[in-house]
């Protein structure tokens, strides 16, 4: 007799927030064609962002995911990095891809609907029908979160999260201008989540907390 085999259906991570503030930002950026997010680490920035654009691209709202973020720890820039310009930005997305991989099947993961783009390599693209994401936005000059802002095409969204206290640029940054100036502008969604949000370890929240 000949045992049948039978395959286990791999189980999907559905996004679901864990306090008020991440579900104040889902809103914001459900409601908005862009959304900026500021908060610790660990508080959820990303982690929405991806789970809500994974959403997005599996109830087929939009066409693609496009993810960036700046890259300032390489000195002397992606050029200086050996191979292909998506291997050169692939370590600093893997915290992003890890995610990504909790909610979409391989084939997704592994198609065209998936873009790993460069800051630095976005100049005079368009996205459409799109999720984009620049994530680590603490990192990024006024200059690359306008750049990154006028990519946005029709029918897309755009989410530009980080964390002020951790920038690698000085005391002002792109994302603390922009959250001062863009506030209160209609379509622009601004969401902050503190140490009360964080939803890693709780030994976390207790350290940020001694250390402010």
């Amino acid at each position: 007799m000949t045992r049948k085999k039978t395959t286990k259906k791999q189980r999907r991570k559905r996004l679901s927030p864990k306090t008020d503030n991440q579900s104040d930002y889902i809103r914001a950026i459900s409601e908005n064609h862009i959304t900026f997010c500021h908060g610790p680490a660990g508080s959820g920035k990303t982690a929405i962002a991806v789970g809500l654009a994974c959403e997005y691209l599996l109830d087929q709202k939009i066409e693609k995911i496009i993810v960036t973020r700046p890259v300032v720890e390489s000195g002397g820039g992606l050029g200086y990095l050996p191979g292909t310009m998506e291997e050169k930005i692939q370590p600093y997305l893997v915290p992003i891809m890890e995610e990504m991989r909790s909610y979409l099947p391989r084939n997704i993961l592994e198609s065209d609907s998936i873009e790993l783009c460069p800051l630095e390599y976005m100049r005079g693209r368009n996205f459409h029908n799109s999720f984009m994401i620049l994530d680590e936005a603490q990192n990024a000059t006024l200059e690359q979160i306008k750049m990154f802002i006028t990519r946005i095409g029709w029918e897309s969204k755009a989410v530009i999260n980080g964390d002020p206290e951790q920038t690698d640029l000085g005391e002002s940054t792109g994302l603390d201008e922009c959250l001062d100036r863009l506030e209160g502008l209609h379509g622009i969604g601004i969401s902050e989540l503190t140490d009360e949000d964080i939803i890693r370890n709780d030994i976390i929240a207790k350290i940020l907390r001694r250390l402010q």
